[in-house]
């Protein structure tokens, strides 16, 4: 019996990774064995770095967060334990934006907790 190598589906694999690999530098563009591994290193990072994003954004609502707040005495952890405390439900990121762009409501945020 002769051999079955389904180079149609081999093929296709191939095409897939390739198209995949587009707007590469050099050889990983297209050159089938470097291109695979391009494409693989690149799925594990896109995987890891959608966790990192979330990370990343929570640190910097907290920075934020932290300068507003020193702007009227009080440093991070104090001002989140009293906004937990009055029972205020805005989560980091609105009060990120609110101490960024709107002074004024996050100053009016600050002494409501006061």
């Amino acid at each position: 019996m002769p051999r079955s190598v389904n180079s149609v589906a081999s093929r296709a694999r191939r095409k897939r990774v390739l198209k995949q690999a587009k707007g590469y530098f050099g050889r990983r563009k297209n050159v089938w064995t470097v291109a695979k591994n391009a494409v693989e290193k690149a799925m594990v990072y896109a995987y890891r770095d959608r966790k990192q994003k979330k990370r990343n954004f929570r640190s910097l609502w907290i920075m934020r967060i932290n300068a507003g707040a020193r702007m009227h005495g009080m440093n991070y952890s104090q001002f989140m334990g009293k906004i937990k405390g009055a029972g205020i439900e805005l989560n980091r990121k609105v009060l990120a934006d609110l101490a960024m762009n709107h002074p004024e409501a996050f100053a009016a945020i600050v002494k409501q907790v006061k």
